[in-house]
């Protein structure tokens, strides 16, 4: 999860293909009002983004019924969208990408061919909702290159998984004691 810009696409799919997981992007689960508002420089509501949270859900439970890990992206900036998607699933975990807004905006900036601009980065910022204590969720600082951060992330589900005393389905092959 995070803002638009924080790396979120980049990092996912370097972390799905390092762990041989499914990999997912979230925005392309947007129906297409929604795609067309943010184009044009228009803020969703929680009732535009409610129909996508839920299809975010379907395809999270989808891969636990069929016992896949994967990694989805999305924004998920508020508590109550969070909820929606993670919900009663406490095998998922919450990974936050955090940034500075003026790095952010600097990356938004260079990229090109996304449909989100980046006159709509004040507005994601001022929608955030920081995960609490209670989500449990992985932050990582969006400062370093996309490899190292994927790196981390990997590590830090390897603890937990460990920590769990769950076996770990991080990594094909010998597991390090």
């Amino acid at each position: 999860m995070g803002v638009s810009g924080s790396g979120k696409t980049t990092v996912a799919a370097l972390l799905a293909a390092q762990l041989g997981w499914r990999y997912r992007e979230g925005d392309d689960l947007h129906p297409d009002a929604n795609v067309e508002k943010m184009r044009g420089g228009t803020p969703l509501t929680d009732a535009d983004r409610l129909p996508w949270l839920r299809k975010i859900a379907q395809e999270i439970d989808s891969w636990r019924t069929r016992g896949e890990p994967g990694v989805l992206t999305c924004s998920a900036l508020k508590r109550s969208y969070r909820d929606i998607i993670i919900g009663d699933r406490p095998e998922v975990v919450l990974v936050y990408l955090k940034g500075s807004q003026d790095l952010i905006a600097r990356r938004m900036a260079a990229r090109h061919e996304h449909f989100m601009p980046t006159a709509l980065l004040d507005s994601q910022f001022a929608t955030l909702q920081e995960p609490t204590p209670d989500e449990r969720a992985i932050v990582v600082d969006v400062g370093g290159a996309p490899g190292e951060i994927a790196d981390r992330i990997a590590l830090e589900l390897e603890f937990r998984s460990r920590e769990s005393g769950m076996a770990s389905r991080l990594r094909p092959g010998p597991q390090i004691p």
